[in-house]
Protein backbone atom coordinates (compact mmCIF):
# COMPACT_ATOMS: atom_id res chain seq x y z
CA UNK A 1 0.00 0.00 0.00
CA UNK A 2 1.58 3.21 -1.19
CA UNK A 3 0.43 6.79 -0.71
CA UNK A 4 1.84 9.29 -3.21
CA UNK A 5 1.53 13.04 -2.61
CA UNK A 6 2.29 14.73 -5.92
CA UNK A 7 3.64 18.30 -6.03
CA UNK A 8 2.17 18.87 -9.50
CA UNK A 9 3.46 22.45 -9.72
CA UNK A 10 6.95 21.05 -9.42
CA UNK A 11 6.89 17.80 -11.42
CA UNK A 12 4.03 18.38 -13.89
CA UNK A 13 3.00 15.37 -16.00
CA UNK A 14 6.37 13.59 -15.60
CA UNK A 15 5.70 13.14 -11.89
CA UNK A 16 2.91 10.73 -12.80
CA UNK A 17 5.14 8.49 -14.94
CA UNK A 18 4.56 4.93 -13.82
CA UNK A 19 0.96 5.46 -12.71
CA UNK A 20 -0.21 2.56 -14.88
CA UNK A 21 1.90 0.18 -12.76
CA UNK A 22 0.19 1.03 -9.46
CA UNK A 23 -2.21 -1.34 -7.70
CA UNK A 24 -5.74 -0.88 -6.44
CA UNK A 25 -4.53 -0.41 -2.85
CA UNK A 26 -2.31 2.55 -3.87
CA UNK A 27 -3.45 6.16 -3.50
CA UNK A 28 -2.24 9.12 -5.55
CA UNK A 29 -3.12 12.58 -4.32
CA UNK A 30 -2.32 15.31 -6.84
CA UNK A 31 -1.77 18.78 -5.38
CA UNK A 32 -2.33 21.39 -8.07
CA UNK A 33 -3.00 25.11 -8.26
CA UNK A 34 -3.85 27.80 -10.78
CA UNK A 35 -0.12 27.77 -11.59
CA UNK A 36 -0.37 24.14 -12.76
CA UNK A 37 -3.89 22.96 -13.47
CA UNK A 38 -3.83 21.29 -16.88
CA UNK A 39 -3.40 17.71 -18.05
CA UNK A 40 -2.61 16.27 -21.45
CA UNK A 41 -5.13 13.88 -23.01
CA UNK A 42 -2.53 11.11 -22.65
CA UNK A 43 -2.14 11.72 -18.93
CA UNK A 44 -5.90 11.99 -18.48
CA UNK A 45 -6.28 8.60 -20.13
CA UNK A 46 -3.53 7.05 -17.94
CA UNK A 47 -5.15 8.45 -14.78
CA UNK A 48 -8.51 6.96 -15.76
CA UNK A 49 -6.95 3.58 -16.57
CA UNK A 50 -4.90 3.40 -13.38
CA UNK A 51 -5.99 0.92 -10.71
CA UNK A 52 -4.86 3.36 -8.00
CA UNK A 53 -7.28 5.69 -6.26
CA UNK A 54 -6.72 9.20 -7.61
CA UNK A 55 -7.48 12.22 -5.43
CA UNK A 56 -7.17 15.86 -6.42
CA UNK A 57 -6.31 18.64 -3.99
CA UNK A 58 -6.71 22.11 -5.44
CA UNK A 59 -4.59 24.39 -3.30
CA UNK A 60 -4.84 28.09 -2.65
CA UNK A 61 -1.84 30.10 -3.76
CA UNK A 62 -0.81 33.62 -3.05
CA UNK A 63 2.16 33.15 -0.78
CA UNK A 64 5.54 31.55 -1.31
CA UNK A 65 5.48 27.74 -0.90
CA UNK A 66 1.70 27.68 -0.43
CA UNK A 67 1.36 24.28 -2.10
CA UNK A 68 4.24 22.85 -0.05
CA UNK A 69 2.65 23.89 3.24
CA UNK A 70 -0.72 22.43 2.28
CA UNK A 71 0.87 19.19 1.10
CA UNK A 72 2.84 18.93 4.37
CA UNK A 73 -0.32 19.54 6.40
CA UNK A 74 -2.21 16.89 4.46
CA UNK A 75 0.66 14.44 4.96
CA UNK A 76 0.38 14.87 8.73
CA UNK A 77 -3.37 14.32 8.51
CA UNK A 78 -3.15 11.10 6.46
CA UNK A 79 -0.31 9.70 8.56
CA UNK A 80 -2.43 10.18 11.67
CA UNK A 81 -5.54 8.72 10.01
CA UNK A 82 -3.64 5.65 8.76
CA UNK A 83 -1.37 4.76 11.69
CA UNK A 84 -2.89 1.27 11.79
CA UNK A 85 -2.37 0.67 8.05
CA UNK A 86 0.89 -0.42 6.41
CA UNK A 87 1.13 2.55 4.03
CA UNK A 88 4.44 3.66 2.56
CA UNK A 89 4.44 7.42 1.96
CA UNK A 90 6.05 9.15 -1.01
CA UNK A 91 6.32 12.82 -1.85
CA UNK A 92 6.63 13.21 -5.62
CA UNK A 93 8.73 16.32 -6.14
CA UNK A 94 12.12 17.66 -7.13
CA UNK A 95 11.91 20.27 -4.36
CA UNK A 96 14.68 19.78 -1.78
CA UNK A 97 12.66 21.73 0.78
CA UNK A 98 10.78 18.58 1.72
CA UNK A 99 13.94 17.00 3.17
CA UNK A 100 13.28 18.51 6.60
CA UNK A 101 9.81 16.96 6.52
CA UNK A 102 11.34 13.54 5.85
CA UNK A 103 13.64 14.00 8.86
CA UNK A 104 10.77 15.11 11.08
CA UNK A 105 8.76 11.97 10.31
CA UNK A 106 11.79 9.67 10.49
CA UNK A 107 12.28 10.70 14.13
CA UNK A 108 8.70 9.52 14.69
CA UNK A 109 9.35 6.17 12.96
CA UNK A 110 7.30 7.07 9.87
CA UNK A 111 9.12 6.48 6.58
CA UNK A 112 8.63 9.19 3.96
CA UNK A 113 10.53 8.97 0.66
CA UNK A 114 11.04 11.74 -1.87
CA UNK A 115 10.81 10.54 -5.47
CA UNK A 116 10.66 12.20 -8.89
CA UNK A 117 7.65 10.22 -10.11
CA UNK A 118 5.21 7.58 -8.96
CA UNK A 119 7.46 4.94 -10.54
CA UNK A 120 9.75 5.70 -7.58
CA UNK A 121 12.70 7.31 -9.34
CA UNK A 122 14.93 9.10 -6.84
CA UNK A 123 16.93 12.05 -8.18
CA UNK A 124 19.74 11.80 -5.60
CA UNK A 125 20.24 8.09 -6.21
CA UNK A 126 20.18 8.58 -9.97
CA UNK A 127 22.76 11.36 -9.70
CA UNK A 128 25.02 9.19 -7.53
CA UNK A 129 24.72 6.33 -10.01
CA UNK A 130 25.46 8.63 -12.96
CA UNK A 131 28.55 10.05 -11.20
CA UNK A 132 29.72 6.53 -10.48
CA UNK A 133 29.36 5.54 -14.13
CA UNK A 134 31.13 8.66 -15.40
CA UNK A 135 33.97 8.21 -12.84
CA UNK A 136 34.79 4.90 -14.50
CA UNK A 137 35.67 6.69 -17.75
CA UNK A 138 36.72 10.19 -16.60
CA UNK A 139 39.12 10.46 -13.68
CA UNK A 140 39.67 14.23 -13.54
CA UNK A 141 37.33 15.63 -10.86
CA UNK A 142 36.85 19.01 -12.61
CA UNK A 143 35.84 17.33 -15.85
CA UNK A 144 33.69 14.79 -14.04
CA UNK A 145 31.44 17.44 -12.46
CA UNK A 146 31.08 19.37 -15.73
CA UNK A 147 30.27 16.27 -17.78
CA UNK A 148 27.73 14.97 -15.24
CA UNK A 149 26.01 18.36 -15.26
CA UNK A 150 25.80 18.30 -19.07
CA UNK A 151 24.42 14.74 -19.13
CA UNK A 152 21.75 15.68 -16.57
CA UNK A 153 20.82 18.86 -18.45
CA UNK A 154 20.34 17.47 -21.96
CA UNK A 155 17.83 14.83 -23.05
CA UNK A 156 19.49 13.78 -26.32
CA UNK A 157 22.91 12.48 -27.34
CA UNK A 158 23.15 15.31 -29.89
CA UNK A 159 22.42 17.89 -27.18
CA UNK A 160 25.12 16.41 -24.95
CA UNK A 161 27.64 16.33 -27.80
CA UNK A 162 26.89 19.97 -28.72
CA UNK A 163 27.16 21.05 -25.08
CA UNK A 164 30.53 19.29 -24.75
CA UNK A 165 31.81 21.09 -27.87
CA UNK A 166 30.64 24.40 -26.45
CA UNK A 167 32.10 23.70 -22.97
CA UNK A 168 35.45 22.44 -24.33
CA UNK A 169 36.01 24.42 -27.56
CA UNK A 170 38.94 23.76 -29.89
CA UNK A 171 39.59 23.92 -33.62
CA UNK A 172 39.55 20.16 -34.02
CA UNK A 173 37.04 19.38 -31.22
CA UNK A 174 39.49 16.76 -29.96
CA UNK A 175 38.74 17.16 -26.23
CA UNK A 176 34.97 17.14 -26.65
CA UNK A 177 35.19 14.14 -29.03
CA UNK A 178 37.31 12.20 -26.52
CA UNK A 179 34.86 13.00 -23.73
CA UNK A 180 31.83 12.11 -25.82
CA UNK A 181 33.35 8.80 -26.94
CA UNK A 182 34.23 7.97 -23.31
CA UNK A 183 30.68 8.58 -22.03
CA UNK A 184 28.80 7.28 -25.08
CA UNK A 185 28.10 3.83 -23.55
CA UNK A 186 26.48 5.58 -20.55
CA UNK A 187 24.05 7.42 -22.84
CA UNK A 188 22.11 4.36 -24.03
CA UNK A 189 18.86 5.70 -22.48
CA UNK A 190 19.14 9.05 -24.29
CA UNK A 191 17.46 9.72 -27.62
CA UNK A 192 19.51 10.20 -30.82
Amino acid sequence: MNYFLVDYENVKTHGLDGISKLNDDDVVCIFYSDNADSLTFGLHRRLNESKASILYQRVEVGSKNALDFQLASYLGYIVHENLDKPFKYFIVTKDNGFSSLVGYWARRKIDIVIVMDVAGRNEKLELMELKSQVEKVISEKDLLEQVVKIIKQYKTKQGINSALMKQFPSKDNKKSSELYNAIKPILSDKKG
